[in-house]
């Protein structure tokens, strides 16, 4: 008896430093892995990375922090740690390999979230579909259509091509084409143009609308028309004029022809 409490002895000896080593390095490694994450997310919400992402990389430091002090404290009780090092390293590895397409997708997604190219609200074109932002996520980006579609653009796409966000400015052009028949009066057309647009609510009256002849086509003297509006009014101006200027053609007689081709049979 006496023997086994001189080698508990001996062990509370050896072991109790190491013990209180690690309780004290797990309690103030935490600690600072805290204070660092909190540190994280004030910088984050300073410099205003948005706030669905703050979360997710908030978490992912306090994370990273915790697996290193949960190393060092292994370390105190002479565990080696290079080969939970390793299986982490494969695990990750084998992890980004099979989720190498979502993963892409997420680092857009943050991308996105951080320069911001665009905004919830905001008319843009991405991918060759126009549509309102309605949602940005780590992973997509939803779209809402003018006919009301909902569509879904991984984010990988979204920067992988072309982004033209239409509302961001402010002030946006709206460029229209029309076209008229040869025969037609030009200017007669270009004062009817000139006329709808001064009608039209939305156009901005501070900036010229531009009516020029644009091209001289195969069945049409194509006018190139350019007024200026609130991008929250882009589609308001667009519809409008697309509407009242087929009236107003029809009204004065003016012409809008369709492809056509004049053939001449010889005899």
């Amino acid at each position: 008896m006496t023997l086994d409490m001189t080698k508990i002895t001996e062990m509370l000896y050896d072991y109790a430093p190491k013990v209180a080593g690690a309780v004290l390095t797990l309690i103030i490694g935490f600690w600072i892995a805290g204070w660092i994450t909190r540190l994280v997310r004030n910088m984050m919400e300073k410099r205003g990375v948005d706030e669905s992402i703050r979360p997710f990389l908030a978490s992912l430091v306090s994370v990273g922090l915790k697996i290193l002090v949960l190393l060092s404290v292994a370390q105190k009780f002479g565990i080696e740690t290079t080969s939970f090092v390793a299986i982490f390293g494969a695990m990750a590895f084998a992890i980004g390999m099979a989720l190498q397409g979502s993963l892409g997708h997420f680092a857009s997604g943050v991308m996105i979230l951080i320069f911001k190219p665009f905004r919830v609200g905001d008319l843009v074109e991405l991918s060759g579909k126009v549509g309102v932002v309605k949602e940005i996520s780590v992973f997509n980006t939803v779209l809402l259509t003018p006919d009301n579609k909902k569509i879904v653009i991984p984010n990988g796409v979204v920067t992988g091509g072309v982004i033209t966000n239409i509302s961001g400015q402010g002030d946006i052009r709206v460029d229209m084409t029309y076209g008229i028949g040869y025969s037609d009066d030009i200017d007669k057309a270009r004062a009817i143009i000139q006329k709808v647009a001064d009608s039209c609510p939305n156009i901005d009256r501070d900036k010229p609308v531009d009516i020029f002849i644009s091209e001289l086509g195969d069945s049409s003297v194509n006018f190139a028309v350019r007024p200026w509006c609130k991008s929250e009014h882009y589609w308001d101006v667009y519809f409008y004029m697309q509407e009242n200027i087929k009236k107003a053609f029809d009204r004065e007689g003016v012409s809008i022809p369709f492809p056509q081709m004049d053939v001449h049979i010889e005899k």
